[in-house]
């Protein structure tokens, strides 16, 4: 068995070293050669730091949204900024920044509210956070054993099927900041398409969510 031991040199201007390094290389065995190679790429993977870029840069790994949207927006750079949070919402852009001490912690791609129902623009302050919050308004009607019996419906304005009552549509990480309107986990079309609140992608509610507090301030922008 061959053992090759490397040391980090510089070889660019040194023809010799160059010879011995191919030779080197040559003793190789193939299946040697191929875990050279991918040790090499993980460590390139490995130093990227904490940034959570969602793998953006390798279609293959990008995660996607229920909805089948690939996710290259969202990321958190958070955890090592220190300050007083805050929240941008574009709705233009579709996107939430989150700010800590005025830098740039990260972003998220979001849904907010379609034509009839429009996020309104303004400044606010996050005023309620509940982790496993459900919608009073917007849900399906049930049966006794969960089954959905009418789904998509509007509590004020649908009537439930006989045996059947109203359940309410999962808002996970739900921070409100506006009447009825609030950030929180949520079903991601790709365009303006909810009732009015912000959905954001799990892994991003719950970052957001772990990182703001009552107070927060919270401004969305056309």
């Amino acid at each position: 068995m061959v053992q090759n031991d490397f040391a980090v040199v510089s070889i660019s201007t040194n023809p010799m070293l160059i010879r011995s390094l191919f030779t080197c290389l040559k003793s190789l065995s193939l299946p040697a050669f191929a875990l050279l190679l991918a040790s090499c790429n993980t460590t390139r993977n490995a130093t990227r730091g904490q940034t959570q870029y969602l793998d953006a840069f390798n279609p293959g790994n990008v995660p996607q949204t229920s909805a089948g949207v690939v996710d290259t927006v969202s990321y958190w750079d958070g955890d090592a900024v220190a300050g007083s949070p805050s929240v941008v919402l574009n709705l233009s852009e579709q996107k939430a920044y989150f700010y800590k001490g005025g830098q740039l912690a990260g972003v998220s791609l979001i849904c907010s509210g379609n034509e009839e129902h429009r996020t309104v623009t303004g400044n606010f302050k996050i005023f309620e956070k509940d982790i496993d919050h459900k919608s009073n308004l917007y849900g399906d009607f049930v049966d006794s054993a969960g089954n959905i019996v009418k789904a998509n419906v509007d509590a004020t304005k649908d009537k439930a099927p006989p045996g059947s009552h109203f359940d309410g549509s999962k808002m996970h990480h739900f921070m409100r900041f506006n009447g009825g309107a609030g950030m929180h986990e949520g079903f991601m079309a790709g365009y303006p398409a909810s009732h009015g609140c912000v959905r954001m992608p799990a892994h991003m509610a719950t970052i957001f969510y772990n990182n703001v507090a009552l107070g927060t301030p919270v401004k969305v922008i056309q």
